[in-house]
């Protein structure tokens, strides 16, 4: 080790050369990324929706409408004019009206009122569109200029084109805002104006390295991008700020700058990878979920901290012995003030404070088990003005496909008599209700009947009158599967937006309990090496786990709802990425301790490391904050929300109760920590604490 950290110093302008080029490639490589937009794509292949999409697109030309488009001031005869001029469009693939519901060659006052009022009302006509996955932003503006003043749109692929437009433009709107911030706090934390700028300039090296390894994965999801950068800059700033303070504290005595720097590499190795390897294998947690949006941000998580810790223990010391002259011409006096008597200020309120946390725990932890969820990318409740009009006119419009076996017309037609007696069902569109199962296949165009029937499959197109998720359209889709496997067993399968959100909610549902135990065992490992303890990992995650449940009942006690997306995921990253201020400040405490009782060992902890935790809590918490504030997304806004407000609980709990903690639990640690070596009341000599 002691080789590589020589020839770190020895190499420095190569090492910089060297990364100068892999940041180089990074970005052009990040160019050439797809990103998806589209969360179902991420359900798991053996869901029931994922399964019913997949033989729909191989046995079916006709795919799901995923849009609506109200055209209002129109005749029957000028809407299906425009239903042509719709279906011409490019990456528009299908476009269903009213005449795919009703024979509109007859008079339409001796038909189904229910079924006309779903697709036309007054002079306005209502079609169902479907636009091809992944040209959402392409077709939604070739719509649009189609329908002009008159038309109104909505819909999934309204959504994500809304999400497409926005991704880009906000990733680089939080980047502008948070590294502003995180520079000022560093400079206020730092004795140097330059300092900040070449601890930036390091971790954003690893977070173009790390986004340019995603071209790898050939795609990464928006909430990937949007999060997994901001995150990896915020968590990983801490190991460089480590590292330069260990190196400035031994400068006070070593005149040589490489001696210095090789010294500082080597007594903050151990450090810094305890640290990383706590976060990262926190991370893993993400990698075992079935809904495979957590293997896609773990990824990127896990590879980030991975390479932004080699680039601080390799880039940062090359370009601060470079630019060392310029570091030390910019000095200057500390800016932050003093905390030497936050000490005293903990140990009076830690008892109050102790039993504020014992009271309120538990309560908070079942609150959060009784959160209102979404799981879907946006809100259901927040309608932009063209849905809230096309809502005004035809109602909630959600479409469903069901795919049943083929070869039993007499069940085709009793179920679509009872789907379409099913409350909130508008519509059944089948070769049953359209032609007539007293009519063989064999008789008509095979244009008409391809539309219903596959080699394998009949298909029934439902139209609904819900929202995409909530209790009555989870409702609406339980029901037509438990009606459809009355006529046919266990063959059925259905797909559209809510049936992948059903799904969605069964899966991430499952993942959570299994996620959430694997991160606590994976840290609770590295915890267990890193302190030689048993006791103390424990201690260590019960106050995050605590924070973690305070942060997530806030939502239930405000009557609010709470992504269940971004539940998950932020109860495994506020885990990964806080848990390092309580590491810092155990090992703190544990080295005082050596030499002094606990009270005063506490005290000179609290004094020696509140200002590295509130550093390192203060840029997290900013660029969650950032992200809910600038995203305009319901996921990433979510978690960004979650991220901040999460990261401040967890401050205050490492800062107050953890301590509390430590110090009700002092007697027990020498029996349950290899060679604590705890002071007994012999003087000793307190450990030096300048370079804090």
């Amino acid at each position: 080790m002691n080789l590589l950290f020589s020839l770190i110093d020895r190499r420095r302008k190569a090492i910089i050369v060297l990364f100068s080029l892999l940041v180089a490639l990074g970005g052009l490589m990040f160019f050439g990324l797809d990103i998806n937009y589209n969360m179902t794509d991420y359900l798991p292949e053996r869901a029931n929706s994922t399964k019913a999409l997949a033989i729909m697109q191989r046995e079916f030309s006709e795919p799901i409408p995923n849009a609506n488009i109200m055209v209002s001031g129109v005749s029957i005869a000028e809407a299906l004019e425009y239903k042509a001029a719709l279906a011409a469009l490019p990456d528009v693939q299908d476009v269903i009206w009213l005449d795919d519901a009703v024979n509109i060659r007859e008079p339409l006052q001796t038909q189904d009122k229910k079924t006309i009022e779903a697709y036309y009302r007054g002079d306005k006509a209502l079609f169902m569109v479907a636009v091809r996955d992944g040209y959402e932003k392409e077709a939604m503006a070739s719509i649009r200029e189609l329908i002009g003043d008159q038309g109104q749109v909505s819909g999934a692929a309204a959504e994500s084109e809304t999400i497409q437009l926005a991704a880009m433009k906000e990733s680089g709107r939080a980047a502008l805002f948070v590294i502003p911030i995180i520079i000022l706090i560093l400079a206020l934390a730092t004795t140097s104006w330059v300092e900040p700028f070449i601890y930036l300039l390091t971790i954003a090296a690893a977070v173009a390295i790390n986004l340019g390894a995603d071209f790898f994965r050939g795609e990464i999801s928006f909430v990937t991008l949007a999060v997994v950068p901001i995150l990896q800059l915020a968590v990983s700033i801490d190991y460089a700020i480590f590292l330069s303070h260990r190196f400035n504290a031994i400068r006070r005595t070593e005149p040589d700058i490489g001696v210095a720097m090789r010294r500082a590499m080597r007594e903050s190795f151990r450090a810094i990878a305890a640290s990383a390897a706590a976060t990262l294998f926190g991370f893993v947690g993400l990698l075992f979920m079935q809904f495979k949006i957590g293997p896609d941000m773990g990824i990127g998580l896990v590879r980030g901290i991975l390479i932004s810790f080699i680039c601080v223990m390799t880039l940062l010391p090359a370009l601060t012995l470079l630019a060392n002259k310029v570091i030390d011409k910019t000095r200057h006096k500390r800016l932050v003030p003093s905390f030497r008597r936050i000490g005293d200020a903990v140990i009076k309120v830690k008892i109050p404070f102790f039993l504020l946390i014992m009271l309120i725990v538990v309560p908070c932890y079942l609150a959060q088990t009784h959160n209102q969820f979404i799981y879907g990318a946006s809100d259901p409740r927040q309608l932009n003005q063209e849905a809230a009009a096309i809502e005004e006119q035809f109602g909630q419009s959600n479409t469903l496909v069901l795919l049943v076996p083929r070869g039993h017309s007499t069940k085709e037609t009793l179920l679509g008599r009872e789907l379409l007696a099913m409350e909130h069902v508008k519509s059944v569109i089948s070769y049953a209700t359209m032609v007539s199962n007293k009519i063989p296949a064999a008789f008509l165009s095979p244009d008409v009947v391809e539309r219903f029937y596959s080699q394998d499959y009949a298909r029934i197109i439902i139209e609904t009158d819900t929202a995409y998720e909530g209790e009555t359209a989870f409702a609406v889709v339980g029901g037509v599967r438990t009606a459809a496997a009355a006529y046919y067993d266990d063959e059925t399968l259905l797909c559209g937006y809510s049936p992948n959100l059903y799904d969605m909610k069964l899966f991430v549902t499952q993942d959570d309990i299994k996620v959430e135990m694997i991160s606590l065992v994976a840290i609770f490992l590295v915890l267990l090496i890193t302190f030689r303890s048993l006791l103390l990992p424990l201690l260590m995650l019960v106050t995050i786990k605590a924070s973690i449940w305070i942060n997530m009942a806030i939502p239930y006690f405000a009557g609010g709802t709470i992504s269940y997306i971004g539940y998950i995921v932020i109860s495994t990253i506020q885990l990964a990425a806080t848990v390092d201020y309580a590491i810092l400040l155990t090992d703190y405490y544990l080295q005082y301790r050596r030499t002094v009782d606990k009270i005063e060992a506490m005290k000179q902890t609290l004094t020696g490391m509140v200002q590295a935790i509130l550093v390192s809590g203060l840029i997290l918490a900013i660029a969650g904050l950032c992200l809910w504030r600038i995203s305009t997304n319901y996921i990433v806004s979510e978690l960004g929300l979650l991220l901040g407000r999460g990261t401040l609980i967890t401050l205050v709990m490492v800062v107050v109760f953890l301590p509390a903690l430590l110090l009700m639990a002092d007697k027990l640690i020498p029996y349950t920590t290899w060679k604590a070596r705890f002071y007994r009341g012999a003087a000793a000599r307190q450990i030096d604490t300048s370079d804090n």
